[in-house]
């Protein structure tokens, strides 16, 4: 699981939706893999993103997130910025571990790098 996707994830428990979020990632395995930079594409997505959550997940993550609390002016032109962005949303994989609801503590598998976000029949 990439944090581009856990940045866009939150708990599905009922009664969890506006608490549900950030996921907690309690990670065993974790990966770099390179890939290519797409300037653009990541200053498309700054807008879209939870910053604090993201910074949280690299930290948790042993990522030293090298990024300012808050994305600065004119970051669509940094590429130093952009680079440092594209490597934490894109090529840190959490291969195995779990995510955790905040609220309802509720754990969601996370295996082969595929989060598990699925109710059983006997959640409420």
């Amino acid at each position: 699981m990439k944090l581009l996707t856990h940045n866009l994830l939150s708990s599905n428990v009922p009664g969890t939706k506006e608490r549900g979020f950030p996921l907690l990632i309690q990670a065993s395995e974790v990966r770099v893999r390179p890939v290519p930079f797409n300037g653009a594409f990541v200053a498309r997505m700054v807008p879209r993103l939870h910053w604090g959550a993201l910074l949280e997940a690299a930290q948790s993550l042993g990522e030293p997130p090298e990024l300012p609390p808050e994305p600065t002016p004119g970051y669509e032109s940094d590429e130093t910025f952009l680079r440092r962005l594209h490597h934490l949303l894109l090529e840190v994989e959490v291969q195995e571990g779990a995510l955790r609801c905040p609220h309802s503590g509720r754990s969601f598998p996370i295996s082969r790098g595929v989060p598990n976000m699925l109710l059983s029949d006997e959640e409420p």
